[in-house]
């Protein structure tokens, strides 16, 4: 065998992933660095240009689109792309999270996609939504997790941005009426790893696993012809590795979205197989090492997410603080018809947030999910309410979450921030959004509703 080469993976969030194709390089014999934040450093001496950690090649782990601009990051990425090999280059990465920039480049390479329009005036947008079908799917070009995703009427009207994002109409394929689904493939260096069908829940017509999805193993069962629509889609947009999202229409297959930073979470499930050691292996052997093709294999067989051995000291010993937010907030409330900026009120104590009705439908937070029962304190039996997604941006960073609709007209603010929100954050109850001042917590809690 070689000398062991070193594999360092770009990621400034903690994630499976990323832990998981670290602790496989090391599995496999090789060295690992975790390039974060905490020790991450670049220096130009002289006109020489060096890398701390040093490492041989780059696994790009950005999360991109969990970015509001995610220029800067993509500008850190460029930079070390011009210092080390990297798998999944910037600019590649950038196609594939915009959804529309990736479904261009695939329908101009032949590869089948759903019919979509991206129009920059309103006027054109909606001109032309009812040739679309009575249901069209309406999202944003930049989302995750299926954020930012609606389905829509055709008579309704909708704008060309959700709050900084662009947005676009797509054709709504639907094969199965009785439970939307699709399939993911997972391909690495052109080779299908693992695929699995994907199926809405009850109540939902959107397959992702972080919105609750079932799935199920469909890698022995997937047929040629979806194999190298895949693989084929990986290799347009540019990806070494990615997540290709595939549904099947009634006159064939179309691809819907190359992920690059797809998870590893439901396709585990699903299969019993991780891609983390065939994304080593890539890495590895591009950098010039070597690895044993049946070592691969057998650790594929399980995900290791352990914290790896390469995690900088200070990412672990120094506690994150999380960002403040006051009792009342200014937010960004976004819809399929335009945004407000309005003071919110936060709430610990409420699991879920809500917003006045007549706001959801001046910004247009789409259809009607379900009919949820929101637990009071006044009534034992509870409110039963209607809930649709709702994107709030707050300090720069978006947030889609299902936010029940009520009649919030009697209340001095029209939207309740809940735990599904402020989990991210720290609530200091003494401040307000109003003078940017801290009262006393005496006089904050006598406000409550």
């Amino acid at each position: 065998m070689n000398d062991p080469v070193t594999v360092g993976v770009l990621s400034l969030h903690v994630s499976k992933e990323s832990k998981a194709i670290l602790n496989a390089v090391d599995d496999l014999g090789h060295d690992t660095a975790w390039l974060r934040s905490e020790n991450t450093v670049v220096e130009i001496q002289d006109g020489e240009v060096t890398l701390e950690p040093d490492v041989d090649i780059i696994v790009n782990r950005l999360l991109l689109s969990k970015e509001e601009q995610p220029a800067e990051a993509l500008g850190l990425a460029t930079m070390l792309d011009r210092l080390r090999p990297m798998l999944n280059h910037p600019t590649e990465t950038m196609t594939a999270m915009h959804k529309f920039a990736s479904a261009t480049a695939l329908a101009e390479a032949g590869v089948p996609v759903p019919d979509a329009l991206l129009a920059l005036s309103k006027d054109l947008l909606n001109d032309r939504l009812d040739e679309y079908g009575e249901e069209v799917v309406y999202k944003t070009a930049i989302g995750t997790h299926g954020g930012g995703t609606w389905k829509i009427d055709a008579d309704g009207q909708v704008n060309p941005m959700v709050g900084s994002r662009q947005a676009f109409l797509q054709r709504y394929l639907e094969h199965d009426a009785e439970r939307h689904s699709d399939l993911r493939v997972y391909t690495v260096g052109g080779r299908v790893v693992g695929a699995m069908n994907r199926y809405a829940p009850e109540g939902e017509w959107r397959t992702n696993v972080a919105l609750g999805g079932d799935v199920e193993d469909a890698t022995e069962n997937l047929s040629r012809e979806v194999r190298d629509m895949a693989t084929r889609a990986a290799d347009v947009v540019g990806l070494d590795y990615a997540g290709v999202d595939i549904i099947e229409g009634e006159d064939g297959y179309y691809v819907l979205e190359v992920n690059p930073t797809a998870g590893f979470k439901g396709l585990f499930q699903a299969t019993g197989r991780s891609p983390a050691p065939h994304i080593a292996q890539l890495a590895i052997e591009q950098a010039g090492g070597e690895v044993a093709e049946e070592k691969v294999y057998e650790l594929s067989a399980s995900l290791d997410d352990s914290t790896p051995a390469c995690t900088p000291r200070t990412a672990s010993d120094t506690p994150t603080e999380p960002v403040v937010v006051g009792y009342i907030e200014e937010v960004v409330v976004a819809g399929t018809k335009g945004q407000r900026t309005i003071k919110a009120k936060s709430d610990t104590g409420a699991t879920r947030t809500s917003i006045d009705a007549r706001l959801a439908a001046e910004i247009g937070t789409g259809p009607i999910k379900d009919i949820v029962k929101i637990k009071s304190g006044s009534l034992k039996s509870g409110r039963s309410r209607p809930v649709v997604d709702l994107v709030v941006g707050i300090g720069g960073t978006q947030h889609t979450v299902t936010a029940s609709v009520e009649d919030r007209s009697h209340m001095d603010y029209p939207i309740l921030l809940g735990r599904d929100i402020l989990q991210h954050y720290h609530v200091d109850v003494r401040r307000r959004a109003e003078d940017g001042t801290q009262r006393p917590l005496e006089e904050a809690a006598e406000e409550e509703e």
